[in-house]
């Protein structure tokens, strides 16, 4: 089996590798390619990558490329994890927004627009060179913003599905309050990527016992001071909203916060040259603590599980996902991308069902995917009038005067990345 990572230097990649290496008897790789522009950083990465199968008696390949088309040729699965414009564009993102008293972030409102804008094209081309090599290949997307992202993909004809590693975090974190095995939390995770709720948290499986009430009963005040939100917003909503759901119940506060202490841009920018530092030490032969710090956590369980389910049927039957709707949730089009549970084998991820909605998840469901709809659009055409509209549209922006400003201040801080500006 032979699996592509493009995005290969990231500082991310050592905890992907890690999971490669201790879930070998689930995803046998043979030969794992990891592709990136930036040569420096993946020979540091790529060295470490080696050491650390190599600790872990792994029998793959671990190869180091620049060149897209090689890379990719002939792979099984093909993992995306870009940051196009680095972390200097992300310290944009979260940072021109402000001026506006509207949230600066990377993956939600203007930031995270000006980020899908810089993102799509370049994701459809990989895309595009993957077809042509191996038209077989699974496309799996962590490259933010996943929803946006991945309804590109599918929309172009593309096998993919899109990851993100809120869902599994979540498991993780529930599993220990309620001393059981991961394996045996099974989350009614309902929403698109980055705006989820977990509904219910069952036992077993799908129809198995729902403890959520239990959960807030017992564990409610550290399941909120993990999410940064109140205790009583969470008991009011009943369910437990993502991190991301703070942008909009707490808006105007996270403003105020994000004025007053360095950017998350900052903060990673530095830990990553550390990282780096640590990675060039020929001793090191395990993933640092440090990268705990950088986010992503158990993306590579979460990854090897998807593989594994769309490549030999060995992974777990029930995945966190984002595909197609499909119907799933009948306020949205068919061909929106949804993040939910879903069954997942060789024909790809099949959304399981989900109850009615409280309108006061709905609604914001609905109004967030019209915005998707309008991003990709810019994404994909270009031009000033659509980005004013997706931003116009966007419930954290939604004032024509500051869908004016903000549009002109995303066309000025990104002028190199998008060809049609």
């Amino acid at each position: 089996m032979k699996l592509a990572v493009v995005g290969g230097g990231s500082t991310y990649t050592p905890e992907l590798i890690d999971g490669f290496a201790r879930l070998r008897d689930t995803l046998p790789i043979e030969e794992l390619v990891l592709v990136d522009p930036a040569a420096d950083r993946l020979e540091l990465v790529g060295g470490l990558a080696r050491r650390i199968f190599a600790k872990q008696d792994h029998p793959g390949r671990i190869v180091t490329t620049s060149d897209v088309d090689a890379g990719v040729a002939d792979a099984d699965a093909v993992l995306l994890q870009l940051r196009v414009g680095g972390q200097a564009a992300r310290q944009q993102d979260e940072t021109w927004p402000l001026d506006c008293g509207c949230v600066g972030q990377e993956t939600t409102g203007a930031g995270g627009l000006a980020k899908a804008l810089r993102t799509v094209p370049v994701v459809l081309d990989i895309a595009e060179r993957v077809r042509r090599t191996n038209p077989n290949a699974w496309i799996i997307d962590f490259t933010n913003p996943v929803g946006i992202v991945t309804r590109a993909l599918l929309q172009a004809g593309h096998k993919a599905v899109g990851l993100c590693n809120v869902a599994i975090g979540f498991q993780r974190k529930f599993a220990a309050h309620l001393g059981v095995d991961p394996g045996q939390v099974h989350l009614d995770h309902v929403g698109l990527n980055h705006l989820t709720w977990e509904l219910g948290v069952r036992l077993g499986g799908p129809g198995g016992e729902n403890v959520l009430p239990k959960l807030l009963a017992e564990h409610g005040e550290a399941v909120a001071e993990d999410l940064h939100m109140p205790q009583s917003l969470v008991d009011r909503l009943g369910v437990v909203p993502s991190y991301y759901l703070r942008y909009y119940y707490q808006h105007d506060a996270v403003v105020r916060e994000l004025r007053t202490k360095p950017s998350r841009a900052a903060e990673v920018a530095a830990m990553e040259e550390q990282l780096l530092k640590m990675y060039g030490d020929p001793a090191l032969d395990e993933k640092p603590e440090l990268l705990a710090k950088r986010g992503g956590a158990f993306y590579s369980e979460a990854a090897v599980d998807l593989a594994a389910s769309l490549l030999s049927g060995s992974g777990s039957p029930y995945q966190v996902v984002n595909t197609h709707n499909n119907g799933t949730l009948p306020f949205l089009p068919d061909d929106a991308v949804i993040e939910v549970q879903a069954s997942v084998d060789g024909s790809g991820a099949k959304p399981l069902p989900v109850p009615t909605l409280d309108p006061l998840f709905s609604g914001l469901i609905a109004n967030v995917t019209a915005y998707e709809d309008l991003a990709l659009h810019a994404a994909l055409h270009g031009g000033r009038d659509r980005v004013f509209k997706a931003l116009l549209a966007h419930p954290l922006v939604g004032q024509y005067e500051y869908a004016e400003k903000l549009t002109d201040d995303l066309l000025a801080h990104n002028r190199e990345h998008l060809a049609w500006a």
